[in-house]
This record gives C-alpha cells, sequence and structure tokens, in this order.
C-alpha cells in the first residue's frame, strides 16, 4: 500500500486543481497556467499508475485486479476527452460544456477506482 501513495497524492492533486478549475470556468475564466499544471498533474498519475500495474523490466508490478486496469482505462479516457475539449467545443458552448461534463465525470470515476484498487491490495 505505501508505494500506491504516489499515484493517489498526483490524482487527488490535479482533482483538487481541477475542482478549481471548474470554478473558473463557470466565471468565465481562463488560466493557462493552471491549465497546464492540471495536466502534467494527470499525465503524472496516470503514468504512475500504469507502471505500478505493468511493471517495469526489473520488476513484476502489482496485481491488476479487478479495479486497476479499469481505473488506467477510465483515467485514459479522461485525458483524451480533456485534450479533446477545447478543439470540439469551440464550436458550441453546449457541446463545451458536455466535454467538460464527460471529462469530470470520467475522471472522478477513475480516480474513485484507483482509490479502491490501491485499497484492495
Amino acid at each position: 500500500m505505501p508505494t500506491t501513495i504516489p499515484v493517489i497524492a498526483l490524482l487527488v492533486a490535479a482533482a483538487a486543481l481541477g475542482s478549481y478549475l471548474l470554478l473558473l470556468y463557470t466565471r468565465g475564466v481562463r488560466k493557462p497556467v493552471l491549465i497546464g499544471f492540471h495536466l502534467l498533474l494527470g499525465f503524472g498519475g496516470l503514468e504512475t499508475l500504469v507502471v505500478l500495474l505493468k511493471g517495469t523490466p526489473s520488476n513484476d508490478g502489482f496485481p491488476a485486479g479487478s479495479y486497476g486496469n479499469v481505473a488506467a482505462g477510465f483515467l485514459a479516457l479522461a485525458a483524451f476527452s480533456g485534450l479533446l475539449a477545447p478543439i470540439i467545443g469551440r464550436r458550441s458552448n453546449a457541446t463545451a460544456n458536455l466535454m467538460v461534463l464527460t471529462h469530470v465525470s470520467v475522471g472522478l470515476a477513475g480516480l474513485f477506482l484507483c482509490v479502491a484498487w490501491a485499497s484492495s491490495l
């Protein structure tokens, strides 16, 4: 369990910063530096989770269990939808809001599944 703490810490930090960015988004404010930091935290958490699940050449990694691979999939989908949101959302506000809602809900599902996976080890 202690080696899963960095994954959970990175993902919780990304979610906390994402919550603040969602508040700014509802007010119509964009902070590109904070968005970039949110991206780095999210990708860092996803990468660390995948390394823990699949292992490195020198070790075998943790057992994925029923939640590990699904959590990684949800987090990858959240990262993909977050990267596509500004591109697809340029057409209309409704599309942008739908993309942000997708990013938030899939990301939170991935975070909760990752915590469930880490607590089942």
